[in-house]
């Protein structure tokens, strides 16, 4: 049976505060999208905290609308939201030794019966994992490009 998350890691030459503020910054969402869906955002705050809403321009095959709220959140460390389905997306910040963050993102379906997630997981696991990969390469280079000497 497979997992009910699909997740990955990566070293971030920039501290958490950094890294965080971008995730916490729903306008900076296309720039680290891996997946190629996220087209915008259309509504929500500036900066995200526990139950935020923010809405997001998509596009998969025809483009639509989502809403999102923010269902953990703890600043430099941890957020996660979701949408009305029951998956949530999270990223899991701890600095390194040397001054960077680890960042683990995590696409969790564990909230749904069983025949559901492992319908999702079959259907969107794959593509999934493949997203979250390239999204932690964007949010690697956002980030250190954000803490870079000389940055403009």
């Amino acid at each position: 049976m497979a997992t009910p998350v699909v997740s990955a890691r990566t070293t971030i030459d920039a501290p958490p505060s950094a890294v965080f503020a971008i995730l916490a910054d729903p306008q900076q969402h296309p720039r680290i999208d891996g997946s190629g869906t996220v087209r915008g955002t259309v509504s929500g705050p500036d900066r995200l905290t526990l139950g935020s809403e923010f809405g997001m321009k998509m596009q998969n095959g025809a483009p639509y609308k989502i809403t999102n709220k923010v269902v953990e959140h703890e600043p430099d460390r941890l957020i996660a939201w979701r949408h009305k389905g029951l998956h949530r997306w999270r990223y899991e910040l701890a600095p390194t030794d040397d001054g960077g963050t680890q960042v683990t993102e995590t696409w969790d379906i564990s909230r749904y019966p069983g025949l559901v997630e492992r319908a999702f997981h079959l259907v969107f696991g794959k593509r999934t994992q493949q997203a979250i990969e390239e999204t932690l390469v964007k949010l690697k280079v956002a980030a250190e490009h954000d803490v870079a000497p000389g940055k403009a």
